[in-house]
């Protein structure tokens, strides 16, 4: 059981650095291009032999967007030609043809989400027909807790859309908001409207999505504490089944939209923190459960009942039920993780077409996972999911010594330990209350590509490099 939640703002202070998120381990900077075509049919093979068949979860990318929002991050193509989805989604086509024979037939479909990009700048006449040819090509479970989930813009999408997609099979719906202040909107580019987000909702609940999740960051441009305790509980009155409070990560130079923002209408630091606090106490108070790594859910949601039995899994779709499955990336971008192996296609469109046209399957970099790195990759796991780290089931499973193998990694976790974050045990480390928030501080330190966890990477002239991942709050 994760202990309880506790907000500790100095601690939180000392401990903001910048880190990986850790939806995957090794992370993908250190994927490679060794990596290609023949590696991932090889990886594919391995990972049908299993006596009890892994189950199989999708993501398909769709990366159109109608108009930019600032912060983002994502991949995406900015375009209002709708005329562009027909090209992509006959390259995909062709994808799922070629890689869906690959894998045995008895291995069973539980997952399938559609991200983004977009995913509703395709129509639901688009979408329900790359559902069926997804179902063509591979055998999908009945099972009841049968995930077909979709990324939407309300501002979009409209509620009869969301009675189509459910007739398609969708059973869960992720909706962006961000926030509804006005003021943060406009200088993001992304004006959205209470209603119409409500009215999505709504026709989520009355055509039967199991689930709603809504999407929000702290750390805007003009966001206030006033504004977006607004947000927050016009959020909470809709009521979705899960929420994901993200912290904004300003990285001009590696996002190119981010420079389009006024940087001097960030919130300062003292104010950021407070606007996670806000968050915290307000969703708590309000019933949700926190998950995890900017995730909260209701009690009776499945993903907090997956982390009360140990069930939880975290992958490059967050958060999910489904730890028993192999990921299957489709699209620009996409990202799967098959057995011991990583694997993304091309991050630019006319790479990832050239590819399929080609008649190869369009990969461009990954890796294959050294028995150290299913280790750590174990561990990470465990700890994101779960709050510890097993070490008494690690050495049995791996044939190690704990302290002897981990010596280093224990040495860095030292200091985290008397700060209270962790507790260390002959048979587990625990995270504490005031750990909860620094998952990612206490994962790198058993990083062993992070060569000092604790202070920011420099170069041999001791200039410090731009910052590769997103600060820790």
């Amino acid at each position: 059981m994760m202990p309880a939640l506790a907000f500790d703002a100095d601690l939180l202070r000392r401990y903001d650095r910048p880190g990986p998120r850790y939806t995957s381990y090794p992370t993908a900077p250190q994927f490679h291009a060794d990596f290609g075509e023949d590696a991932l049919r090889r990886a594919i093979h391995d990972s049908n032999g299993d006596p009890i068949p892994r189950r199989l979860s999708i993501y398909v990318h769709v990366p159109f967007c109608l108009s930019p929002c600032f912060y983002c991050g994502c991949n995406r193509v900015i375009t209002r030609d709708k005329t562009r989805a027909d090209a992509y989604l006959t390259h995909l086509c062709r994808e799922i043809a070629a890689i869906a024979p690959l894998f045995d037939r008895d291995r069973e479909v539980i997952q399938l989400h559609f991200g983004g990009g977009t995913p509703n700048f395709l129509s639901p006449t688009q979408l329900r027909c790359m559902v069926d040819v997804l179902k063509r090509h591979f055998r999908f479970s009945d099972a009841a807790d049968r995930d077909i989930s979709i990324e939407v813009d309300p501002r979009t999408v409209l509620p009869q859309d969301m009675a189509e997609l459910a007739a398609a099979g969708f059973n869960r719906a992720s909706l962006g908001v961000q926030d509804f202040d006005p003021a943060v909107q406009e200088a993001v580019n992304r004006i959205q409207g209470v209603e119409q987000t409500r009215a999505v909702v709504e026709a989520c609940r009355t055509h039967g999505f199991r689930s709603v999740n809504i999407d929000l960051i702290y750390g805007l441009p003009n966001q206030t504490i006033d504004g977006f305790r607004r947000t927050l509980e016009t959020v909470i009155a809709m009521r979705p089944d899960r929420l994901a409070v993200y912290s904004y990560a300003h990285l001009p130079d590696m996002f190119k939209a981010q420079r389009q923002l006024d940087a001097s209408l960030l919130p300062d630091a003292e104010t950021k923190l407070a606007l996670l606090q806000l968050a915290i106490e307000t969703l708590t108070a309000a019933g949700y459960v926190y998950i995890g790594m900017d995730h909260f859910a209701l009690p009776d949601d499945e993903l907090a009942q997956a982390q009360e039995r140990g069930g939880l899994h975290r992958n490059f779709m967050g958060y999910t039920t489904h730890a028993d499955s192999d990921l299957i990336g489709l699209g620009v971008s996409a990202i799967s993780h098959l057995g011991d192996s990583y694997s993304q296609n091309p991050r630019d469109l006319p790479s990832w077409q050239i590819a399929l046209d080609e008649g190869r399957l369009p990969v461009f970099r990954g890796m294959f996972l050294s028995e150290d790195d299913q280790l750590r990759a174990d561990l990470i796991q465990r700890l994101m999911c779960q709050g510890e780290i097993p070490v008494s089931a690690l050495e049995r499973r791996y044939g190690i010594e704990f302290g002897v193998y981990f010596a280093d990694a224990l040495a860095r976790l030292e200091p985290l330990a008397e700060d209270g974050l962790v507790v260390i045990g002959d048979e587990r480390i625990d995270v504490t209350a005031r750990g909860r928030l620094l998952l990612r501080n206490i994962a790198m330190c058993f990083d062993r590509y992070l060569p000092a966890p604790q202070a920011p990477a420099t170069d041999v002239g001791g200039q410090e490099h731009r910052p590769r991942f997103s600060k820790a709050i």
